[in-house]
């Protein structure tokens, strides 16, 4: 290595780096709901939904998924898909705060995984699944939630067929082609949106 990068510096890595993350890994309230680590207490009374992310992206903190939290809170429960499920936290709060059945899908095996690990660790009635949302066929749902990036709800929101849709995973500057779907609601947070479409 330092043949190739000369000015390099080389120096030791104390013992348990891959652990010290979880200094910074705390719960939050949205709502009902707290989601937070499994090292971590909720206060009494919230509906728990306790996270380890492990190799998949969604610990609940990340503004974009507080959004969809507070989101899913208002809309009439039913059916829900949550698609780019990551962690699975979306999905399993959604249980937790009564929808049913929750399917969530991601195309990332460690993603899937994760869900389901965390979906029994919560003893929440989660079906996950590994496929493509972006070409293979997905499932009906009353709710659809989609916490991705702008371009991939732009691709995605044309094939769902949701009564409503939870949408985030972009800047509060950017504007959203919404194919099929009219826009009910936004939020900002700390420069990201969050959206609820309908169907049009």
């Amino acid at each position: 290595m330092l043949a190739v990068f000369p000015g390099a510096q080389v120096s030791e890595v104390a013992p348990g780096w891959e652990e010290r993350w979880r200094r910074f890994h705390h719960g939050i309230s949205i709502g009902p709901l707290w989601v937070g680590p499994p090292w971590e207490s909720p206060p009494a009374g919230s509906l728990l939904v306790s996270i380890d992310p492990g190799r998949a992206f969604g610990t609940g903190a990340h503004p974009t998924t507080r959004l969809c939290l507070g989101l899913l809170d208002a809309l009439p429960r039913g059916s829900l898909l949550d698609v780019g499920c990551g962690s699975g936290v979306l999905a399993i709060a959604a249980a937790r705060l009564g929808f049913a059945p929750v399917v969530a899908v991601d195309v990332a095996d460690a993603a899937v995984a994760a869900t389901e690990t965390n979906a029994a660790l919560n003893r929440a009635a989660v079906e996950a699944r590994q496929l493509d949302a972006l070409a293979d066929e997905l499932p009906y749902a009353d709710v659809a939630v989609a916490n991705i990036t702008l371009d991939a709800v732009e691709g995605l929101l044309p094939r769902l067929a949701a009564e409503h849709v939870v949408a985030s995973g972009y800047l509060a500057r950017d504007a959203v082609r919404a194919g099929g779907y009219r826009l009910l609601e936004r939020r900002e947070l700390d420069g990201w949106a969050g959206e609820v479409y309908a169907r049009a």
